[in-house]
C-alpha cells in the first residue's frame, strides 16, 4: 500500500501517523480511524479542550488555570 506521504506499507502492517491517526494496509487498500477520545460534554465556557500530538490526547482544563481538569462527561472517538 502506499499512503499519502509516499511510504509504502506492507499487506498486513499497521501504523500510526503524525496526526494520530491509526492506519492499516489490506490487499483491499488503507484502511485509517483517529487513535484517540474527543471530549465532548464539558463546560465549555469555562474549560478548554487541549490536543497533545506527542501522547495523541486530550487534556480539559480551566481557561483561565491550565493546571486545573475540569470533568469531562462525554468522549467521542
Amino acid at each position: 500500500c502506499l499512503d499519502e506521504e509516499g511510504k509504502v506499507h506492507e499487506f498486513d502492517s499497521s501504523w500510526r501517523t503524525e496526526d494520530c491517526n491509526d492506519c492499516s494496509c489490506s490487499k483491499t487498500g488503507i484502511g485509517c480511524c483517529t487513535s484517540y477520545m474527543r471530549p465532548v460534554d464539558y463546560d465549555e465556557e469555562k474549560c478548554e479542550s487541549i490536543f497533545n500530538k506527542e501522547t495523541c490526547t486530550y487534556t480539559v482544563v480551566e481557561k483561565d488555570d491550565h493546571s486545573k481538569e475540569c470533568p469531562v462527561h462525554s468522549w467521542v472517538g
